[in-house]
């Protein structure tokens, strides 16, 4: 698995995000805004090409995002449920997003296949969310998942009742 660390509330803030490897070393640059139908946050790599992208289709009767590799569209993500926890899939991929989106332990999977998993992690630096990809190839995605993760999560008008009974077992 390769490692991606991500500042704390950066992720899916209207101002540019660095993501950086193990090393401190930048390795991507998303930036763009969110809130209204049409708008776009990009990921470039660190050379200015555009890796990936997520576009916000719809904003009645939830938000639904639209994710690009490139400038190829790969999948449509949206929100099943959220009872006990929250769970995402990502039409096209078929990708599952599941696990505690409050507190930043998530999975992505790829039927049993995982794809990628999201943690926090506290540095000399700072508060990271660090995501383990297991084919680096996918990180762009995995990238842009993770951001509409963090929108949903900062901008929902009730937070969670209690959530302290949710527990997601990380372990292989």
């Amino acid at each position: 698995m390769t490692e991606y660390f991500i500042q704390e509330q950066q992720l899916s803030a209207t101002t540019r995000t660095v993501i950086k490897n193990c090393q401190g070393k930048a390795l991507y640059l998303m930036v763009g805004n969110w809130g209204r139908k049409g708008n776009v946050l990009t990921l470039y790599d660190m050379s200015g090409e555009v890796v990936a992208a997520i576009k916000q289709a719809s904003v009645i009767f939830g938000h639904k995002f639209e994710i690009y590799l490139g400038i190829e569209k790969v999948g449509n993500l949206h929100k099943i449920f959220n009872w006990p926890g929250d769970f995402y899939y990502i039409k096209h991929l078929n990708w599952a997003v599941y696990g505690n989106i409050y507190h930043h332990k998530y999975k992505i999977n790829h039927f049993n296949e995982p794809i990628m998993r999201m943690d926090k992690a506290t540095l000399l630096t700072g508060d990271y969310y660090v995501m383990d990809v297991t084919n680096p190839k996918d990180a762009p995605i995995c990238i842009c998942i993770a951001a509409i993760m963090d929108y949903w999560l900062y901008n929902r008008k009730k937070q969670p009742e209690n959530t302290s009974n949710l527990e997601v077992n990380f372990s292989s």
